[in-house]
C-alpha cells in the first residue's frame, strides 16, 4: 500500500503545498477563541453512534455488550474547537481559465491545508472531508503535526472529478455524514464553487450550522467566473453534466452577473439563519486574504 500511495503522490508538488501552507499560516495572526467541543476532555458528555475512521480508543465496550451497538464515547471541553474542513472536489473544480494561476480545487487545498496548520497551531483537532473527487479519502478528526502531515498528502492527492447528480439526494448524505462527525461547537469550513449543488445547496449546507455548530462556506470562484470578461461570441461547456451553450458573451454577461448574485445571495442569507457566514475567494488572489477572511467570518468579524 505505501509504495502505491509513493507512486501516486507528486512529491514535489507536495512539498510546495507544505512551504506554501506554512508561509499562509504564519503570516497570520491567530487570535485565541473560548468555544465548547465534545471531544477528548474531561467531562462525559453522551454517546453517537460510531463511524468509519473514530479514534477507537473511545468505543464504549460497555454499550456494546449492554445494546449491540458501536457506540463512541464523548466529552467536553472549553480549551479546544474541532474544525471540520469539506473540500468540494467535484469536476466543476477543476477549471482553470488563463488568469489563474491554478485550479479552483488546488486553490482550495492550499485554503484547507493552510487552515489545518492554524487549527495544529492553536491546539484543534482537525478533519477532512471530500464531495466528490478521485483519490479522495476523508481524514478523521486529529490533532497535532502528524495530523497536519496527512492532510497535506489527502489534498495532494485529491482530482476533481464526478458529480452530485440532479436530486440532491447524493449531496444531502454527504452533508448528513459530515453533521455526524462534526460535534457541538465544531467549525465546519465549505470550500466549493457552489455552481453545481443545486437549488437545495443553501438549505443543505445551513443545516450543517444546527446543533451548536458553526458554518463558514468558502465560495472558490475563478477570475472568468467571477468578472466574465469575455467578449463576442463564445460556446461554454459545464464542467459537469456536459450541457453546451453558445451565447454572445457581451450581451450575456450582465445576466450572468446577475445570475451569480442571485446565487450568492441565497446561500448567504440561508446561512445567515444558523449564524453562518458566506466568504467570496477568487483562485487568483493572495491565499493570505482568503484565509484571514474565513477566519474572521468565524470570529464574527464579518467577511
Amino acid at each position: 500500500m505505501r509504495s502505491s500511495l509513493s507512486q501516486r503522490l507528486d512529491w514535489a508538488a507536495l512539498g510546495r503545498l507544505r512551504l506554501a501552507a506554512r508561509r499562509i499560516a504564519d503570516g497570520l495572526w491567530v487570535g485565541s477563541h473560548e468555544s465548547r467541543r465534545r471531544g477528548a476532555g474531561l467531562e462525559f458528555a453522551g454517546h453517537r453512534e460510531y463511524l468509519p475512521g473514530d479514534d477507537l480508543r473511545w468505543l464504549d465496550q460497555r454499550a456494546l455488550m449492554r445494546h449491540e451497538r458501536l457506540l463512541i464515547k464523548q466529552f467536553e471541553t472549553e480549551t479546544e474547537r474541532q474544525l471540520r474542513l469539506l473540500v468540494d472536489a467535484t469536476a466543476s473544480m477543476g477549471f482553470r481559465s488563463e488568469q489563474a494561476p491554478s485550479t479552483k480545487l488546488e486553490f482550495a487545498a492550499l485554503l484547507a491545508a493552510a487552515l489545518t496548520r492554524v487549527a495544529v497551531r492553536s491546539g484543534d483537532p482537525v478533519g477532512i472531508d471530500f464531495l466528490g473527487g478521485e483519490d479522495v479519502q476523508s481524514l478523521p478528526v486529529a490533532g497535532g503535526l502528524e495530523a497536519f502531515d496527512r492532510a497535506l498528502v489527502q489534498l495532494s492527492l485529491a482530482r476533481a472529478a464526478g458529480q452530485l447528480g440532479d436530486g440532491g439526494a447524493q449531496l444531502e448524505a454527504a452533508l448528513q455524514a459530515v453533521g455526524r462527525r462534526s460535534t457541538r461547537g465544531s467549525l465546519i469550513v465549505v470550500l466549493s464553487d457552489l455552481l453545481e449543488l443545486g437549488a437545495d445547496g443553501p438549505r443543505a449546507l445551513s443545516a450543517l450550522g444546527t446543533a451548536g455548530r458553526q458554518v463558514i462556506v468558502a465560495q472558490i470562484l475563478d477570475p472568468v467566473e467571477a468578472t466574465f470578461p469575455l467578449e463576442g461570441p463564445v460556446r461554454l461547456r459545464a464542467s459537469e453534466g456536459g450541457l453546451e451553450v453558445e451565447t454572445n458573451a457581451s450581451l450575456a454577461r450582465a445576466g450572468y452577473l446577475e445570475a451569480l448574485a442571485t446565487l450568492q445571495q441565497s446561500f448567504r442569507a440561508a446561512l445567515h439563519v444558523h449564524g453562518g457566514e458566506l466568504v467570496v475567494c477568487r483562485s487568483d488572489e493572495d491565499p493570505v486574504r482568503s484565509v484571514r477572511a474565513i477566519l474572521r467570518a468565524a470570529e464574527g468579524r464579518g467577511a
